[in-house]
């Protein structure tokens, strides 16, 4: 038997046990697991220490460091992630949905857990606990496969959570680490149908096309953001600016940040000069296009390949369209199908957008920032789907149950009369 299977198998009891617990002692445990994140703060920032140092010899970006970094606020955070987990509502303690049939046979709708969730991930250590708690919240146990980037830190915070599990009752395998040194490990994981329920990947293309390609476990599909801005023409300059420069330069290295802003060539003569300079003084590179480059000598010029490419990172592609239709048909070629925007005072032209555009999440004079489990109200999420079956958009603790039916009868058969 393998390592991999091993956890797998592991995972597999402790949520069956999981599922016998109350809502009270999931929180009693989200607690405990928060207690000790903090507790832990002097191993688990060694840890990552060694982690960025060995980032830095590898050559990683300043960018991904960021990412991997750890720091007493961070912990901070993570910790009151989990404790913020213990106010939500438990998405299996929903009143089931229950008719009675005209024959007296009653039929119950549950939400049931999904029960072992994979986590594919890069780099950043705080989805470690993200994930973690998210799953036990709903019900789950999580095999966590983080990146060999981050496996130092990576192991501090499974220690710490383990721990706190432990100390609450609660079995240590439902939350385990998978070795992230072996490839073969993804691989594995999308082929333990029937320990493994859902696999979930979280990071780039590359990351998430591998575990499609390799998997017959389900895969919920997370993250690649090509997402876009659009300024049509009646756009109020100051508005399309502010919202235009928050998408990209926010946070640039997350997925619902703005890779390309598509501008009406009416609105770019009039004030493309003034968004590449808004653009310019935050740092952004821009490839633009010829009407672009027109505009201002540090423009370069774009490819066809920038018009498909997630940066994450400071640098974005600009390009004028001459109305609507032309910037809804860029979006579908280039688009990833997570977060789109326009900005417009014209209704129509909105309205047009939003229902043409195939996306998880479409804004209307907001930035596309705002694709997120907190800031729609949901608490927390383990990810973004861009896909359409089982769910879309921020994922938050209902999107990782699912459903079963529990039928009660008085000996009813389907040949007959109930006796």
């Amino acid at each position: 038997m393998t390592e991999v299977k091993q956890l797998a198998q592991e995972a597999k009891t402790a949520s069956q046990a999981l599922g016998l617990s109350t809502t009270s002692e999931k929180n009693e445990a989200l607690q405990a697991m928060a207690r000790e994140v903090i507790n832990r703060e002097k191993d688990i920032l060694a840890a990552n220490d060694k982690d960025v140092a060995a980032g830095k010899q590898k050559g990683l970006s300043d960018y991904l460091l960021d990412r991997l970094r750890l720091s007493p606020e961070r912990l901070q955070s993570m910790s009151k992630g989990l404790q913020a987990l213990m106010e939500l509502p438990d998405p299996l303690a929903v009143e089931p949905e229950t008719w009675t049939r005209q024959d007296g046979l009653v039929i119950e709708n549950r939400r049931v857990p999904l029960g072992v969730i994979a986590m594919v991930y890069e780099a950043r250590p705080n989805v470690t606990v993200d994930a973690a708690g998210l799953c036990l919240k709903a019900g789950n146990a999580a095999l966590l496969r983080g990146s060999s980037s981050a496996v130092h830190s990576n192991e501090a915070l499974v220690g710490a959570m383990k721990a706190g599990l432990k100390a609450r009752g609660l079995p240590e395998t439902l939350v385990q680490l998978v070795n992230p040194e072996n490839r073969d490990t993804v691989r594995e994981l999308g082929q333990m149908r029937g320990l493994v329920d859902v696999i979930i990947p979280r990071g780039g293309a590359g990351l998430i096309q591998t575990v499609l390609e390799q998997s017959s476990v389900p895969v919920i599909e997370t993250g690649i953001g090509n997402c876009h801005v659009y300024i049509e023409a009646s756009a109020k300059k100051e508005m399309a600016i502010s919202i235009a420069v928050d998408a990209k330069t926010d946070r640039p290295s997350v997925c619902n940040a703005a890779e390309t802003i598509l501008v009406d060539e009416q609105w770019a003569t009039a004030n493309g000069s003034a968004l590449i300079e808004a653009l310019l003084a935050e740092g952004v590179a821009i490839r633009g296009d010829e009407n672009i480059q027109r505009l201002h000598d540090d423009v370069k010029q774009a490819s066809e390949e920038d018009w498909a490419t997630e940066y994450l990172a400071p640098v974005v592609a600009l390009g004028t369209v001459p109305d609507t239709e032309a910037a809804i048909a860029h979006v579908r070629q280039f688009g990833t199908t997570h977060s789109e925007a326009i900005v417009t005072e014209n209704e129509d032209k909105a309205r047009a957008f939003q229902n043409q555009i195939d996306a998880s999440s479409i804004y209307h004079n907001a930035s596309t920032r705002f694709t997120d489990g907190a800031e729609f109200g949901f608490g927390a999420e383990i990810g973004i789907s861009t896909q359409k079956l089982h769910a879309r958009g921020p994922l938050g603790l209902g999107a990782l149950t699912t459903n079963k039916y529990v039928i009660s009868g008085h000996g009813h058969v389907k040949g007959g009369t109930a006796q």
